[in-house]
């Protein structure tokens, strides 16, 4: 998918993150490709790793698998990245789709220089880098404690979310991923499945997979099931006249003993019981 940002506002906003945290900021697009960052300049310790072609290898794969994984919790992902050093990641979403990835990193959170580069070293050990040299840009890392660590995590998820809210960065043409997400959430009540879908579409079912395994990290049916029953829930508690068995046919599952299966599989409780504990909580005074 290609995602169009606006890198005047976005570069200014990237500034102020690093004014409040002292911490570097990058951008991704949905690709993993880097767009802007601030400042510029990365951290002397990384740039001396990465003179190493496998070192820089390992800077991009641990980046993508990052990105991956915060795309799969849906919320910022805070991890310690190959060479020792500590990163936080957090998705940028449109509706369900992925459009990109802020990351913070290059972050010395350890109680000392000693301890960081007792375990850098051995994290770099296979690195062909001069080690007197990565020992020097470690101690020019400032120590930053968890807690900290935790805050600037906070502040990224808020950026993350004023960015789609503001429309700073939005989607540039609607390709197929953003036309299937679009259809779904229109039809996901009615007879839809992935034959359905490819036939609406033109494209094969392997085509599909991908592509809901990329955006929902799950089966388009299952997807669909979760859509569904997400509905159910909120229908459950909000509309106490309606019996279940026409709760089941709004969302879209026909067969009534299905939909009983279904819901207290994903709930661990029956319709009934779900509507009589959700209620009494949505009823009771905060």
């Amino acid at each position: 998918m290609i995602s169009t940002f606006n890198l005047t506002k976005l570069n200014s906003l990237l500034k102020d993150f690093y004014t409040l945290t002292q911490i570097r900021i990058t951008v991704f697009d949905d690709t993993f490709r880097e767009l802007a960052a601030y400042p510029e300049e990365i951290a002397p310790f990384c740039r001396l790793l990465r003179t190493d072609p496998a070192a820089e290898k390992e800077c991009r794969r641990c980046d993508a698998v990052a990105c991956e994984t915060a795309s799969r919790q849906h919320s910022p992902f805070t991890y310690q990245c190959h060479s020792g050093l500590t990163e936080s990641i957090a998705p940028l979403y449109m509706g369900n789709i992925v459009i990109g990835y802020l990351l913070f990193g290059h972050v010395f959170s350890y109680s000392s220089h000693e301890e960081g580069w007792e375990n850098i070293q051995k994290l770099c050990k296979d690195y062909k880098v001069d080690m007197e040299r990565l020992k020097d840009a470690c101690w020019e890392r400032p120590l930053i404690s968890e807690n900290y660590i935790e805050s600037a995590s906070h502040i990224l998820q808020a950026v993350a979310s004023y960015l789609c809210l503001e429309r700073m960065a939005i989607i540039g043409q609607k390709e197929l991923p953003v036309m299937i997400d679009e259809y779904i959430m229109k039809h996901f009540t009615e007879e839809i499945d992935v034959q359905s879908i490819c036939e609406h579409f033109q494209i094969g079912k392997t085509t599909l997979y991908e592509i809901a395994n990329q955006n929902y990290g799950a089966g388009i049916a299952a997807h669909i099931r979760s859509l569904r029953i997400s509905k159910a829930e909120s229908l459950l508690v909000s509309r106490p006249e309606m019996r279940i068995s026409e709760i089941a046919a709004e969302c879209g599952f026909n067969d009534y003993n299905y939909f009983i299966t279904i819901f207290k599989k994903a709930t661990g409780m029956p319709p009934k019981q779900y509507r009589q504990i959700n209620r009494r909580n949505f009823l009771s005074p905060a």
